[in-house]
């Protein structure tokens, strides 16, 4: 996805710029301190997504982006929460506040990568195409969300188990890796333990049954399960 940003505070463009560095599927083409240069810009270049910051001197970032006809998907990041309502209003795919961790940046780009996929491709589902990047060693591996099973934290990694017995580690925390997540498709049932939700065969009190796999259920996430009865 090509990417552009917009912020009047270098420092918060250079967070971006290294956030979205380490992000495979964004390419971030241009950053701007001056809203109106960045306006022209859109006016002349193909652009997916914007990272768009809120406060800002001349305009806001709202005001900005109700000016635009057909504004691309945006991302606003902002240091102040009390705008979030209205983003939403406008249908930002995301809402980041200032100072935010590389984990939630990846969330956040990884919700506008679906919204992108399903978009480009108007006949296929959001059960099929929605997917998540996941750090491997030296590796972003594309991990399909219907693939994963469950998750569970081990030692220094989080491991991810998939269907057809294969699993993949990475040393983000079982804790960031729930942000990633859509909550209507994983629900998080024990400090070590995530678990797709349509993967649970059965569950009593104490456990839950993916395949061959029982996963304990903590007693602080326990009330989670009521969900199921």
């Amino acid at each position: 996805m090509i990417a552009i940003a917009i912020d009047d505070e270098p420092i918060a463009l250079d967070v971006v710029k290294a956030h979205a560095a380490k992000v495979p599927f964004i390419e971030l083409q241009e950053t701007f301190t001056n809203a109106f240069d960045a306006l022209i810009y859109l006016q002349k270049n193909k652009t997916d997504l914007l990272f768009l910051d809120i406060k800002m001197p001349d305009i806001s970032g709202i005001d900005f982006l109700s000016s635009i006809a057909n504004p691309p998907m945006v991302i606003f990041t902002t240091a102040y929460s009390e705008h979030a309502v209205k983003s939403f209003e406008l249908d930002a795919v995301d809402y980041l506040l200032k100072p935010f961790s590389l984990p939630r940046f990846l969330k956040a780009c990884n919700k506008a990568h679906e919204l992108y996929v399903l978009r480009s491709k108007p006949g296929g589902g959001e059960e099929e195409t929605a997917a998540i990047f996941i750090k491997d060693g030296y590796e972003q591996i594309k991990v399909k969300l219907n693939d994963i099973l469950f998750i569970e934290a081990a030692g220094n990694y989080t491991k991810i188990y998939l269907q057809g017995g294969s699993s993949l580690s990475s040393r983000i925390t079982i804790t960031d890796m729930l942000l990633m997540l859509p909550a209507k498709k994983f629900i998080r049932t024990h400090r070590a333990f995530i678990v797709a939700r349509d993967k649970i065969s059965r569950f009593d009190r104490a456990q839950i049954n993916i395949n061959e796999h029982s996963i304990p259920i903590g007693a602080t996430y326990a009330q989670c399960m009521q969900e199921f009865h």
